[in-house]
């Protein structure tokens, strides 16, 4: 008899992954990096804009990194855990961006006021939609991998 063992966790083959979670994979990775792309893009303009420990641009280009890194994460391993980390990184982004947009929080710990009381900003509202998109899918994305991973339980 010939053995169907199921792939293991640690080793599921993208080929294993359905096809809607790899979609769903490669368009949050695509969001998180033109959310990259104009956090690096912006970055210089920023740099004025600081705290005693750091300025907006270095948080920019933090952000952009991250964001990079967590797209190529979704697309080597689509899981709970990447699925997760991408919710919170995007959903972190988007939620900051909107509200420093309409609140003047000022300055918290070591990062700078980050208020912008404005939308007009080059590339400002293309990140936020990018971002927002990109925590939805990163939710439908994260219920899939549940779904998927008690299916094989």
């Amino acid at each position: 008899m010939a053995s169907h063992a199921l792939p293991t966790r640690s080793h599921v083959a993208w080929r294993d992954i359905p096809i809607v979670q790899r979609v769903l994979a490669v368009v949050t990775a695509a969001l998180l990096g033109v959310d990259g792309y104009v956090h690096l893009k912006h970055a210089a303009q920023y740099d004025q804009f600081r705290s005693s420990v750091m300025s907006e641009g270095t948080l920019f280009r933090i952000q952009a990194v991250v964001a990079i890194v967590v797209a190529l994460a979704l697309l080597i391993r689509p899981g709970v855990i990447t699925w997760i980390i991408s919710l919170l990184v995007a959903g972190s982004a988007a939620v900051a961006v909107t509200l420093y947009t309409y609140v003047n929080v000022g300055q918290l710990g070591p990062l700078p006021n980050l208020y912008e009381g404005t939308w007009n900003v080059p590339g400002k509202v293309g990140s936020a939609v990018a971002e927002t998109i990109a925590a939805l899918i990163s939710i439908a994305g994260l219920v899939l991998a549940l779904r998927s991973r008690r299916a094989h339980t």
